[in-house]
């Protein structure tokens, strides 16, 4: 795998920086960032500044697993960057791989969401906060996001980095109860078990790199 692509065979260790990281900006970079905050917050009032685990850097620890740096990051930060502007904030984020009976969950992210609009994923996905366990962020993830809820504990992939949105995604394999499922939100439109090579289309190119580098996965 590339070097921002390590396989895993424990779970990663995360070390949480003590100080808050604020991206340097210059006047303009941050009138830039008010004026594109408040763009973002008049188009979708669901847009909140919270906190995220900005990552500093991911080394392998020698022994099957990695170490993540991170500190504590307001989200509006990475919410407004794009190729004119670039504030170098790299989220740490969760996706789960859901298994059953040889297929994956795979859901179509919806249009109002800002990465990849209307385009099919590994479901679900998240955002780590400061103070959260990844394991148990996508096993919440799982049951708000889908409906459904995970049988036992979430296995660690790999940590790949998706240079297109800017984020780092810990992959974990994960299994689900049953079919039984309570309704989902907003975040997805649909979704489907599939297998390969019946992936559905458009499919977001980090959930095409999932599929070729670590699928099929032992259920």
């Amino acid at each position: 795998m590339t070097p921002r692509s390590i396989r895993l065979r424990r779970p990663p260790r995360l070390a949480m920086h003590p100080e808050p990281f604020l991206p340097e900006m210059t006047g303009a970079q941050a009138e830039a960032v008010e004026s594109r905050w408040s763009a973002l917050r008049e188009a979708n009032p669901a847009y909140f500044d919270g906190r995220l685990c900005h990552v500093l850097g991911v080394h392998r620890d020698g022994h099957g697993g990695a170490t993540i740096h991170v500190a504590d990051c307001a989200f509006r930060f990475f919410a407004v960057q794009d190729e004119r502007l670039d504030l170098r904030v790299r989220p740490l984020c969760v996706k789960g791989i859901v298994q059953r009976e040889g297929l994956a969950l795979l859901g179509r992210r919806s249009m109002n969401v800002a990465g990849y609009p209307g385009q099919w994923e590994f479901a679900p996905g998240g955002v780590v906060e400061p103070g959260d366990d990844p394991a148990h962020r996508l096993v919440r993830e799982l049951a708000e996001e889908t409906g459904y809820r995970a049988a036992g504990e979430p296995i660690a992939l790999a940590v790949l980095y998706d240079d297109q949105i800017r984020t780092w995604e810990l992959v974990y394999r994960l299994n689900v109860e049953s079919d039984a499922r309570s309704g989902h939100c907003g975040e997805y439109t649909d979704f489907a078990w599939c297998a390969e090579p019946t992936w559905p289309e458009p499919m977001t190119p980090i959930a095409r790199r999932i599929a070729q580098t670590l699928l099929p996965c032992s259920a």
